[in-house]
């Protein structure tokens, strides 16, 4: 600033002439100069006439100006590595360009759709899934406590309200919490945890409340990864696999090991795999973490007790650290399939692997029949954490100083729901059955209608919400696709999506085998609504393998 004025006021006194007198000309000058500096038109004196300006004036304020501008600090080559080569694929560039075309279509461009259904993401109730009526009641009630004195809401509602804000400081929703959440909802945590399991112990002291499985996922990888070089963390995980797991690993500076489920077996996860991808990542990096998704996503399996036990020895014999994502553990759909956690089945395994095998666990209110993805409320049970990393886990926590308050409200009546003989209870199962219900509908029907379509193969949708069918595509569109360089079901997805107006994600943003080719897609979308996007698939991909043949 003080180098703008010396050169401005030279510019004046050039303007002025020796002797110039303040409140004269060279103050006009001096507003001149900074009006062009900062990119403004001058204003001339408080007088009526026509003010002419000296090129010198005029000369010296730009000069200004392009020295004020300097190089950016933060650019693509000097901000962290690590961030730049995060990938997410759910969120990715499939979608920046459903985005673009949704701003077309308000703008009136004629597509040969209608509008853009976005597939990609399970987001429930943006696909029109009606909300649990006693969640959102709790949560209103802990949001605006007047209403606890409306005769509008029942007392099962009001009396779980008025427990978790006893638990808030303040009795307010907008008051921080402890960093591991509300005491009386880890509790009701820890006591779900125990009907879930058939009276397996649950202490709320191993409870951490999450925003969303995604935070206490990161959270516990955060504190895992270690080391340098060959002694650098390496973290097995599924293939195909949730991104969320490949983006934190790269943000960490971590070593993804990748082990391939089965996609001939129905997706299952073999130990002789594990065992495979353990032994080559030796050679580079110490694997000591290993993820399992259950049921999967984006795959939809579900593992059966079996492998389950298997999984565990494997972990308990390699002295690995178990990461189990169960936050799909209410969307099993096929008869014979049975969700079993891995809590459950280390402790029925015995001692010698339960007091021993190190195994954090996550729920999330996001998906199930509860569909609260933008409540951000979940949880992690960690157990036979080492004391002292146990503290460090809360410090690290405590950095965030809580998950968002009415997320562990929401989360507190996934796991403390209305129980038989309660007001709510009829109502409640009743919402629940049906959106479960719908669910398996859709499952079965979208497996049915994609193993109809010549050149697609999909796997029974066991579980989830979504599906991962496997597509052929000719060498003439992957020729084509290298020429746009794409990966060829990118070139796919986008084809699909300027064709159709259906958002799906390709499998190379979760991985593949190598010469296979996916996309996923959510089954979420009303019946009607899902029947009209199959049929289109259908079409589309009948007339792509026309083209490219």
């Amino acid at each position: 600033m003080h180098r703008f004025v010396l050169v401005a006021r030279q510019a004046a006194a050039r303007l002025c002439g020796p002797g110039g007198r303040r409140g004269g000309r060279t103050d006009m000058a001096l507003r001149c100069a900074a009006s062009l500096a900062a990119g403004r038109q001058p204003r001339g004196p408080r007088r009526e006439g026509t003010v002419r300006w000296s090129s010198a004036a005029k000369a010296s304020a730009v000069k200004i100006n392009e020295k004020a501008s300097r190089e950016k600090i933060l650019t693509l080559e000097s901000m962290n590595p690590q961030v730049k080569a995060v990938e997410y694929a759910v969120r990715g560039p499939i979608v920046l360009k459903a985005g673009e075309i949704e701003k077309e279509l308000r703008k009136g461009i004629k597509k040969p759709f209608t509008e853009v259904i976005k597939a990609n993401i399970g987001d429930a109730h943006a696909m029109g899934q009606r909300p649990i009526t006693f969640l959102r009641q709790v949560v209103a009630l802990c949001t605006y406590p007047n209403l606890l004195d409306s005769p509008s809401f029942p007392e099962d509602a009001k009396k779980r309200a008025r427990r978790i804000l006893q638990g808030c400081g303040g009795n307010s929703l907008g008051s921080y919490t402890a960093s591991q959440g509300i005491n009386c909802i880890r509790e009701d945590v820890a006591s779900y945890i125990e009907r879930r399991d058939g009276g397996v112990p649950a202490d709320p002291d191993n409870i951490y409340l999450t925003t969303g499985a995604s935070d206490g996922i990161s959270a516990i990888l955060k504190i895992l990864i270690s080391g340098g070089g060959k002694s650098r963390t390496g973290v097995m995980i599924p293939i195909p696999q949730y991104p969320l797991y490949s983006a934190a690993i790269s943000e960490l500076d971590a070593i993804q090991v990748n082990y391939y489920l089965d996609e001939e077996n129905c997706w299952a996860l073999n130990v002789n795999e594990l065992r495979r991808a353990l032994n080559e990542a030796k050679a580079y990096c110490n694997p000591k973490v290993l993820c399992i998704i259950n049921p999967g996503n984006p795959t939809g399996q579900v593992q059966s007790r079996k492998c389950i036990e298997d999984v565990i020895h494997f972990a308990w014999e390699e002295k690995l650290f178990l990461l189990a994502d169960e936050v799909y553990q209410d969307n099993v759909y096929s008869e014979g399939c049975q969700f079993h956690s891995f809590k459950k089945i280390l402790y029925e395994m015995g001692p010698e692997y339960y007091n021993n095998v190190e195994l954090a666990s996550f729920h999330s209110t996001s998906k199930g029949y509860m569909g609260e993805c933008g409540y951000r409320g979940g949880y992690m049970e960690v157990i036979n954490l080492h004391p002292e990393i146990k503290g460090q886990l809360v410090k690290l926590l405590s950095v965030r100083l809580c998950p968002p308050v009415s997320g562990q409200a929401a989360m507190d009546i996934v796991v403390n729901p209305p129980v038989p003989g309660e007001e709510s209870y009829a109502q409640f199962i009743k919402e629940k059955e049906s959106v479960l219900n719908n669910l398996a509908k859709k499952a079965k029907l979208t497996e049915d209608m994609f193993n109809k379509i010549p050149g697609v193969h999909c796997n029974p949708l066991q579980g989830a919400m979504y599906a991962f069918p496997q597509i052929f595509i000719p060498s003439k569109a992957i020729e084509e696709a290298k020429a746009h360089k794409m990966a060829p079901d990118m070139f796919y997805c986008m084809k699909l999506l300027e064709e159709t107006g259906i958002c799906v994600v390709p499998g190379s943003g979760f991985g593949q085998r190598e010469g296979t080719y996916h996309f996923r897609m959510t089954i979420l979308p009303p019946v009607e609504k899902l029947k009209i996007l199959l049929e289109k698939v259908k079409d589309f991909h009948i007339k792509f393998l026309e083209k490219y043949a």
